[in-house]
């Protein structure tokens, strides 16, 4: 079961548009579709990486 899902099926296409930012400035080439090929080391980076830009920009959004 997939836990992933997201809640507004219109934000999906700006999800993508941000992993693949994410993914970028950390050095991992991301193709669109299937990515199973990633060590989890990469798979992690991209996360950590959109986490990080959220974070910083609910920061901004604070002040």
């Amino acid at each position: 079961m997939a836990r992933n899902k997201i809640s507004v099926p219109e934000a999906k296409e700006a999800m993508n548009k941000f992993k693949m930012e994410a993914a970028n400035e950390v050095g991992v080439n991301l193709k669109n579709g299937y990515n199973g090929d990633l060590t989890s080391k990469q798979a992690g980076s991209v996360g950590g990486q959109m986490v990080k830009k959220m974070i910083e920009t609910a920061e901004r959004n604070m002040k």
